[in-house]
């Protein structure tokens, strides 16, 4: 999760330039900068006067405090200095992780927890779930965002996609379920080309022993998940956790209760969708009618 630091620039050679920043600020570097800010202001200094005593320039304060950059080991121990030499900030820089180029703000505390999971089950009635997506069908998905993405931005997301993918194939041992709703094979996001690749990207990744992807036909009777789409997993320490997203947030489930019933949910809709033969010999059927 962490990078290498950014290296140490003296007062006066550094610019806070857009390629420098983080490409999101992390929650660790936003509750440092506001840790640094507030010993700063306790002491009765101003950005520009810190800036001079720590040997940085007052824009890199600035983006330090806002949690837009991740200070490097010079700063750390300058401010640790200046600021009465506590040990709080060199404590509190152990904890620093960077934001993660492509990927939700909301998102990033699942994205570390799946990394390290035993287990993982998803279910999706919106769209191929991500860990499932072709490289164009992916495309096209960041292609349909509202406000429109930078061509920069765009990359970003598709190659912080791209890489999620890499579990699959890098954790044998770790068994995926997915659960995918029929009608998002048959909607064509992208045009016909693209879907004829995102059905074989999608035989191709659901052919591992470890990898279970079941389809829920759209002329059934009974539904478990008709609340929306669910991630569950379960921990290295046997916890079960539960995920839920919607328009322009996500929410980590971690009661009990709560993550017990989609779990029974998700068991039930299991039983209810076409098994994994079944599935396939569909998507096979699909692909051949495009």
């Amino acid at each position: 999760m962490t990078d290498d630091s950014v290296g140490t620039v003296e007062l006066g050679d550094e610019r806070d330039e857009p390629g420098e920043r983080e490409p999101g600020p992390s929650d660790s570097l936003r509750t440092f900068g506001a840790v640094v800010q507030a010993l700063r202001e306790h002491a009765g200094l101003s950005r520009a006067g810190f800036a001079e005593r720590v040997r940085f320039s007052k824009h890199t304060v600035e983006s330090v405090e806002l949690g837009r950059r991740m200070p490097d080991g010079a700063f750390v121990e300058r401010a640790e200095e200046v600021l009465g030499d506590t040990g709080a900030l060199r404590k509190a820089a152990r904890h620093l992780s960077r934001g993660e180029a492509g990927l939700a703000t909301w998102f990033r505390r699942w994205a570390r927890l799946e990394r390290v999971a035993v287990s993982l089950c998803t279910y999706e009635c919106r769209l191929v779930p991500g860990l499932l997506q072709s490289e164009d069908y992916a495309r096209a998905v960041f292609h349909n965002s509202v406000p429109p993405l930078s061509d920069r931005q765009l990359e970003a997301q598709v190659t912080a996609r791209l890489d999620r993918q890499k579990m699959l194939a890098d954790r044998p041992n770790v068994p995926f379920s997915f659960i995918v709703e029929e009608h998002i094979f048959r909607r064509g996001l992208g045009g016909r080309a693209v879907t004829r690749g995102l059905l074989d990207h999608v035989l191709e990744l659901s052919a591992p022993r470890n990898v279970t992807l079941q389809v829920m036909p759209v002329d059934v009777e009974f539904h478990a998940c008709l609340d929306g789409p669910v991630q569950l997993l379960e921990t290295p320490e046997c916890r079960r956790l539960a995920y839920s997203e919607g328009q322009q947030n996500g929410r980590l489930i971690s009661g009990a209760k709560e993550v017990s019933l989609l779990c029974q949910c998700y068991g039930t809709l299991r039983s209810q969708a076409l098994n994994p033969k079944e599935s396939r010999a569909l998507l096979e059927r699909l692909r051949g009618e495009l």
